[in-house]
C-alpha cells in the first residue's frame, strides 16, 4: 500500500486568497459523478458554493455570525453557468473566485471551475445580501472592507 507522507495532500484546506483572487483545490470523488463518470452538472454548483464560502472565511468573514449576530444573509440571486469540459473521477481540480463587481446589496463573482489551468466550467454569480426577514439591504462596511 502506498503511503502518504505529505500532510498537506490529505489536510483540508480553505484554499488560498492573493490580491482578490481565491483558489480552492478540490479532487473529485464518486459521489460527484453521473453514470457517465463525469461530473454530474448540478454538482458544480456546489463547488463553487465551496469556493465563495471560503473566500470570505479566508477574508475573514464569519457567515454564520454575521447570521445570528446581525441578521445578514448572503443569497445567489442569479447564476450563469457556461459548461465547456467535464471533471471526471480522481481529476484535481480548482475553483477560482474573483469578485467582479461590488454594489449596494450585492456582489458579482466570477468563478472558475479548472484542471490543470484549462476552464472546465465558468459561472457568474450575484449573491445579495439580505437581513433576517429576506429583504436586501446594503453590503456592510466589513464586508466592503474585507473584499477591496
Amino acid at each position: 500500500m502506498t503511503k502518504l507522507t505529505e500532510l498537506s495532500t490529505i489536510t483540508p484546506t480553505a484554499g488560498t486568497l492573493s490580491d482578490g483572487v481565491h483558489v480552492l483545490p478540490l479532487r473529485v470523488y464518486w459521489e460527484d459523478t453521473d453514470a457517465a463518470g463525469i461530473v454530474y452538472y448540478a454538482n458544480y454548483l456546489k463547488f463553487i458554493e465551496r469556493g465563495r464560502s471560503d473566500m470570505l472565511r479566508l477574508a475573514g468573514i464569519d457567515q454564520w455570525r454575521m447570521k445570528g449576530e446581525d441578521g445578514v444573509n448572503f443569497v445567489v440571486r442569479r447564476c450563469e453557468i457556461d459548461y465547456h469540459l467535464p471533471a471526471q473521477l480522481d481529476d484535481q481540480i480548482e475553483v477560482e473566485t474573483k469578485v467582479e463587481v461590488m454594489r449596494g446589496a450585492s456582489l458579482d463573482m466570477r468563478q472558475t471551475v479548472r484542471r490543470n489551468g484549462e476552464d472546465l466550467v465558468v459561472a457568474m454569480v450575484r449573491a445579495a445580501c439580505v437581513d433576517a426577514a429576506g429583504k436586501p439591504i446594503r453590503l456592510p462596511a466589513v464586508i466592503r472592507d474585507a473584499l477591496v
